[in-house]
């Protein structure tokens, strides 16, 4: 398949704003790829390459060549040519990536320079997010959306999985299985303004189990071997140790774990977040890191205990495993109980110990692996929000020349943009000011000397809010009330950002 015709179709889907004439653009186009270009084609319509990153920047995207007049490059060459520029190392590799790149850009047309250039720079938005893709390779498979969610569930990569469903249908998306030392995207939570509220989503009896404020980590043994990874499906093995000790002593040498690793002081008192992630970032002399920073490790799942895959199973009964699997002191404190009263004094507790809040989770619920439903919900003494950062304006006094009043979207999951709620400066702190001016000038898409600077929508940001009101000023209907910082998500992506629909959920 040429690149000109996934070009083309991406131009389609963005021109699109219904959910299901998106669906249909991508499953004509992935109908005709072949099976080798599959992966391919999936990837850069979800917006991602196959190589993840190549190691070329903006510099090295500037000025391209003359472009072609007619399109001729096909899927399997450019990807062949990205390939190529990853695989450049040593001295004078820059300079080589350089060149490779003028080559790859000489041998396609305006069109398609375009698209790699928004491709490579990681701004390709057009709308194709998983659940669209999802439903696309649904549709052109025959296969239900549902065995590909499964089968992404396991695989953890979905040019991966639309290309064994486009191939094999059913069958081989039912072929996938969990395996150690290849990640999956971790369940996640849902959010409940209380307890209570927590319980119904739930079902009672639930249990409550103590949300830190820490690093999620999902530990992989398999023999003398551990590799631990994060919520992004990064490699962090070498920069936690002390997970790799934790796990190398449990008596199963076959695991999968979900847990969180967190920094707490000698009084058991949570360190402040920006402490774990600085720690868990830390790749230079870890061994000094660790005396400084010791991390301790909880883990809550099971997801593969001595063999046996436990995602399609109870939370009741991957719990049985975990306690088979993991000590009392590396797993996280829980409480089960149906009672209401019984559920806020606990949380109440857990707050006053330092930490988050707490995470109520169904009994019944099997893990659904990079979901989030009322399965689990999460518990704060507040309301949060993981938002987008839409736009910031300049500051005056004592913020002038600073960025500092934000524009903040959540995300449309049927559209694959983002709605505006409001606006806040408030929460920042003068490091914050600094630290998100240059950030954001990196991030502005458009001119930067008025009085608005328009912005990639790249940047999440955790809200505070005291709850959310409607509002005819906003395309959504709905505000934030009170909206403050808490810090920025380094560890999201946009994509992961909460849906209007949950802002709205909120109202009161």
């Amino acid at each position: 398949m040429l690149l000109i015709d996934v070009v083309r179709v991406s131009e389609a889907v963005t021109r699109t704003s219904a959910r299901l004439g998106k669906v249909g653009h991508l499953a004509e186009l992935l109908g005709r790829v072949g099976p080798d270009e599959a992966p391919i084609a999936i990837a850069y319509l979800s917006g991602e390459l196959p190589q993840r990153q190549i190691g070329v920047g903006w510099r090295t995207l500037q000025d391209p060549p003359p472009p072609k007049l007619i399109a001729t490059a096909t899927l399997a060459e450019i990807d062949a040519r990205l390939s190529q520029i990853k695989n450049v190392s040593g001295p004078g590799s820059q300079a080589a990536r350089k060149t490779l790149v003028t080559e790859l850009f000489a041998t396609v047309t305006s069109q398609e320079q375009a698209f790699l250039l928004r491709l490579l720079g990681g701004e390709l938005r057009q709308g194709a997010l998983d659940g669209v893709m999802i439903e696309a390779i649904a549709k052109a498979s025959g296969a239900p959306a549902a065995d590909v969610r499964r089968a992404l569930t396991l695989r953890g990569w979905l040019p991966a999985v639309g290309a064994a469903a486009l191939s094999g249908g059913v069958e081989a998306l039912r072929a996938f299985t969990l395996e150690v030392g290849r990640p999956v995207a971790p369940m996640l939570a849902g959010s409940a303004p209380d307890v209570g509220a927590a319980l119904e989503k739930a079902g009672a009896p639930a249990a409550l189990e103590w949300k830190l404020d820490g690093v999620r980590v999902q530990a992989h043994r398999s023999g003398t071997e551990v590799r631990v990874f994060t919520r992004t499906l990064d490699d962090i093995t070498a920069q936690v140790p002390e997970v790799v000790e934790a796990v190398l002593a449990m008596p199963c040498t076959d695991l999968v774990l979900d847990g969180e690793v967190i920094a707490l002081r000698p009084d058991g008192i949570p360190e402040p977040f920006q402490v774990t992630s600085s720690r868990v970032a830390g790749k230079l002399d870890v061994d000094r890191l660790r005396e400084s920073t010791p991390l301790s490790v909880f883990f809550f799942d099971a997801l593969r205990v001595d063999g046996a895959s436990l995602i399609d199973l109870p939370y009741a009964t991957r719990q049985q495993f975990l306690a088979t699997a993991v000590p009392t002191h590396l797993r996280t404190p829980l409480l089960l109980t149906a009672d209401p009263a019984e559920a806020q004094d606990f949380f109440t507790s857990v707050v006053r110990l330092g930490h988050e809040g707490l995470v109520v989770k169904s009994l019944a619920a099997p893990y659904a692996a990079g979901r989030r439903g009322s399965g689990w919900i999460k518990v704060k003494p507040r309301h949060t929000l993981d938002l987008v950062v839409l736009a910031a304006e300049w500051g005056h006094g004592r913020r002038e020349g600073k960025l500092s009043n934000l524009h903040l979207g959540a995300r449309d999951a049927d559209t694959g943009g983002f709605v505006m709620l409001g606006k806040t400066f408030k929460g920042l702190t003068d490091e914050l000011l600094a630290w998100q001016t240059e950030r954001f000038l990196e991030l502005a898409d458009g001119p930067t000397d008025g009085w608005t600077v328009e912005l990639r929508p790249e940047q999440v940001v955790e809200i505070a809010i005291d709850g959310v009101q409607r509002s005819p000023r906003y395309p959504g209907g709905v505000a934030l009330r009170f909206a403050r910082v808490l810090r920025y998500r380094e560890d999201k992506r946009a994509d992961e950002a909460d849906t209007i629909e949950t802002v709205r959920s909120l109202l009161l």
